[in-house]
């Protein structure tokens, strides 16, 4: 049987020694020599008649290393398992194992030493104790609730075809033709026909275009005829190069070739109950008031998810953790699982390498001390909830249950899918704990200014 020395070299940074004996490789040697004689097919012997000598000249040196190894390898986990130490990543073998010294002609003892960096032990932070938390309300203005009011009734109103040009949300249907100053075609020109409203026209050739009818045209240099924004976007779908000035001062022929206008749907029960089915929505205000508190919840979510980011930054500037950093950049250098890294590059990867394995550590320890948990139900909801939101509820047609059903067991079938769904529904468990825990200032704030909050957040975790 192996003996493993354990000797510290470092802080949280162990040498295991590894030694094993004749005892503890040759039987599995012979036998695996045995194993290959009953396999062997060599000319001029018959299949399970090769002399055991000819297969140990053969294979037996590389078989020998190979069980040596083997028997180290099996002693470094047998000891592991028995001391049940917990350590990051895996061990490091040693930089004087040297494979060459092990030789089928001279069975002796043989040692390999291997690297382990552990675990550390930690406390959280008291929670009560953390400043500078603030949950923010973002408000939801009348304007908002104006805005997608008026929205709504515009994608269940009515097309109609107006006789002129009228409004800034008139569409027109056209036909570009590139021409001269004056209007006439040019042979070979761009043409192309487009749909636009008439408020993406610049003010001045807006003013033109009102009172024009089905089939009457205009002259337009996209440089006036256009803001800077639908310029780019005209000229985009013109083929034409938007970066080059040039592009801009072309003529064109445009001709209205239909006129739609939408008539708003009324405020009134029909409309509420298309948006709202079965709901009991009555009146305007209450129409309004189901608008609000919807834009609220989403507002919500996002002041909620901005408020994780700052428990998360809080968490890890607030928590002692000690890490055998020689340990941990001599792996990122040799054994990454990715590829070799110079010292520089894990000098500069370190901190936010350090970071992570942090947050790993202080979730961990949040999930096992509160006993977290994920059901498979939890785990079938979320993964339900990706598939109604990717297709559409309204999209999936009448037999959609069943056909669900069917495509959320294919998916569950998928490791990466479930542990997907498992990590996001446990971190969120995570930080409902951690919200529970604190006391945060609660704050009112515009949309503009905490959009310009979640900047500063991002300029500076960048």
């Amino acid at each position: 049987m192996a003996t493993v020395t354990r000797e510290n070299i470092g802080p949280l940074n162990d040498k295991l020694t590894v030694t094993v004996g004749k005892e503890d490789y040759l039987p599995s040697f012979e036998k695996a020599l045995k194993q290959y004689a009953k396999s062997a097919n060599i000319p001029g012997f018959r299949k399970g008649m090769v002399p055991a000598g000819v297969i140990k000249k053969m294979h037996g040196p590389s078989v020998y290393t190979e069980e040596v190894l083997r028997s180290i390898e099996k002693g470094l986990v047998d000891y592991l398992e028995k001391e049940k130490l917990e350590i990051f990543a895996q061990p490091l073998p040693g930089s004087d194992n040297d494979a060459g010294t092990i030789d089928m002609n001279n069975p002796a003892e043989y040692s390999f030493n291997f690297e382990i960096g552990l675990k550390p032990s930690f406390e959280l932070p008291d929670f009560s104790t953390i400043p500078s938390l603030t949950r923010y309300k973002i408000e939801v203005t009348k304007e908002m609730i104006d805005e997608e009011v008026d929205r709504i009734r515009v994608r269940q109103g009515n097309m109609t075809e107006p006789e002129t040009v009228s409004t800034d949300e008139d569409v027109l249907n056209v036909k570009f033709e590139e021409s001269d100053a004056e209007g006439n075609p040019l042979e070979d020109g761009v043409s192309k026909e487009n749909s636009l409203l008439l408020k993406y026209f610049s003010p001045d050739f807006k003013e033109q275009l009102k009172g024009k009818k089905k089939d009457d045209s205009a002259t337009l240099q996209l440089k006036a005829a256009f803001e800077e924004k639908e310029r780019e976007w005209v000229a985009g779908d013109l083929g034409l190069d938007k970066e080059n000035p040039d592009s801009l001062e072309k003529y064109f022929k445009m001709t209205i070739t239909k006129i739609g206008r939408v008539e708003k749907h009324e405020l009134n029960e029909d409309l509420y109950e298309k948006i709202y089915a079965g709901q009991e929505i009555r009146t305007e205000d209450d129409f309004r008031n189901k608008i609000k508190a919807e834009i609220q919840a989403g507002f919500d979510a996002e002041s909620r998810s901005h408020f994780h980011h700052h428990l998360y930054h809080a968490l890890l500037d607030h928590t002692s953790v000690h890490f055998p950093e020689g340990f941990l950049k001599k792996w990122m250098e040799q054994n990454d699982g990715q590829s070799t890294k110079t010292a520089e590059q894990v000098e500069a990867e370190f901190p936010s390498f350090i970071n992570q394995l942090k947050w790993s550590l202080i979730t961990d320890k949040i999930i096992e001390e509160n006993k977290l948990e994920v059901s498979p139900e939890e785990i079938r909801e979320a993964v339900t909830g990706q598939v109604m939101g990717y297709f559409g509820a309204s999209g999936l047609g009448r037999d959609a249950d069943g056909w669900i059903h069917n495509y959320v067991d294919q998916l569950l079938k998928d490791k990466r899918q479930v542990d997907g769904a498992y990590r996001k529904i446990i971190t969120e468990k995570v930080f409902t704990w951690v919200e529970a825990k604190t006391t945060p200032a609660e704050q009112l704030i515009s949309l503009d200014d905490f959009k310009n909050l979640l900047e500063e957040h991002q300029h500076h975790h960048h």
